[in-house]
């Protein structure tokens, strides 16, 4: 059987549409998770041990499931308790959000201690309070260390976003697949939708790259 991709032209604005829910979807899912991320990591070298346990239970928890069973509780199952129905880019969010913390705040973590104790130190030495220390010296060090890795998770998100068309949210995967079933095609859809997002990943590698050289340039 032949490929026919002249069939699914009139449809390809539809499915292009879906860039900017996609992308829209995934900032907020990456805002979320960064906030989530960044709590997390805070509570894993607190000396408090309450917050270290739940840190890492969560972290556990979320980074020990499947990403797709997660947004199925959320969306499916959590209505059956609160008896509300929880919008799919709400339960998207939520979904993406959490996962993305536990991921996160990993790598935050890491970025916090890979920063020279001397810091630390000098700043304990000026009697400067922890909170301040942390948001003006200890965080903006990490994060710049941890920044490549950061993108490489936003990228990430990108690819795995295409799992919130499981549930109805019209993104460029679930467009494609609307497109299949009203022209009766499924390659072709499919591929278009492919080239999007290999399109959208390759440009953000490269954005990655212009950060890194950037941050080197800098030291």
């Amino acid at each position: 059987m032949s490929l026919d991709f002249f069939k699914i032209v009139p449809s390809i604005p539809f499915i292009l549409n879906g860039i900017w829910v996609t992308l829209l979807f995934v900032l907020v899912s990456a805002v979320l998770g960064f906030m989530i991320g960044t709590i997390l990591s805070l509570f894993k070298i607190s000396n408090i041990r309450g917050l270290k346990w739940f840190a890492d239970a969560y972290t556990s928890v979320f980074r020990g499931t499947p990403l797709i069973l997660q947004l199925m509780i959320i969306y499916f199952a959590t209505p059956q308790l609160i008896g509300y129905d929880i919008p799919a880019f709400l339960a998207g969010i939520l979904a993406f959000g959490l996962n993305s913390g536990a991921y996160i705040s990993e790598i935050i973590r890491a970025g916090i201690q890979a920063v020279d104790k001397g810091q630390r130190e000098a700043a304990e030495a000026l009697a400067i309070p922890y909170k301040p220390m942390m948001k003006d010296i200890i965080l903006p060090q990490a994060l710049k260390n941890i920044l490549p890795a950061l993108l490489n998770e936003f990228i990430t998100l990108t690819k795995e976003s295409a799992i919130i068309s499981t549930i109805g949210f019209l993104d460029i995967m679930r467009r494609a697949q609307v497109v299949s079933a009203n022209t009766y095609t499924a390659f072709e859809p499919l591929i278009v939708a492919g080239l999007i997002y290999y399109m959208l990943v390759m440009g953000l590698t490269l954005l990655g790259r212009v950060v890194e050289r950037r941050l080197r340039r800098s030291e």
